[in-house]
């Protein structure tokens, strides 16, 4: 194993990389301002990390661009759509509202960061403004903006992320029913791959 010391302190990580530049530093607000609003606005899919007794956790969250309301330049609302009920987040969230939110935008290189903290919130009043094909969230989240900014391009263009030409076919890589069953041992799981597709998309709300 190499012996090279770790890196294990803010000095030496200062040492290693030196200070940000005045753009990155500058990039930071602590709102949503009404560029960083456009991006939101685009954005159909973003990444939500938390941490709780348990662990962290990061899960993806999507819907139809727009799903994000920004309520005012400190306050998103999001809510929580049908999943698998694991509430890895949410169980995090009731322990340690911090949060860390990455959008994405397909065909877009930069991604924009929101860091805050959470409440979630079942108020009627809320759920009714989310509600899909006249079924509204189980509960909606509150977010207290506490810091915004966009991420650079360069991880996406190094990935060549949008280049449909870098599509990778799903049947390349194992299927649901195969992992499900050969992680449980339960090769009737195997079944689920041919109404897989159908279940999805008619159980998204």
């Amino acid at each position: 194993m190499d012996a090279t010391p770790l890196i294990c302190s803010e000095a030496d990580l200062g040492a290693l990389y030196g200070t940000g530049s005045e753009a990155s530093l500058v990039k930071e607000v602590g709102y949503v301002h009404p560029h960083y609003r456009k991006f939101i606005d685009a954005s159909p899919y973003f990444i939500i990390a938390s941490v709780g007794p348990g662990g962290m956790d990061a899960s993806p969250r999507g819907d139809p661009a727009g799903f994000v309301i920004v309520e005012d330049e400190r306050t998103l609302l999001i809510p929580d759509r049908r999943g698998n009920n694991r509430v890895d987040t949410l169980r995090n969230l009731v322990a340690d509202p911090r949060i860390g939110l990455l959008f994405l935008i397909p065909g877009i290189s930069e991604c924009l960061r929101v860091n805050g903290k959470a409440a979630i919130s079942v108020a009627p009043s809320l759920l009714s403004r989310f509600a899909m094909n006249g079924k509204p969230p189980r509960s909606v989240l509150v977010v207290a903006v506490k810091a915004v900014y966009f991420q650079c391009p360069r991880a996406s263009v190094r990935a060549d992320l949008w280049n449909p030409a870098k599509f990778v076919d799903r049947s390349s890589l194992p299927s649901n029913g195969t992992i499900l069953a050969d992680l449980s041992g339960d090769k009737q799981y195997r079944a689920r791959d041919a109404t897989r597709d159908v279940v999805v998309r008619t159980t998204l709300y």
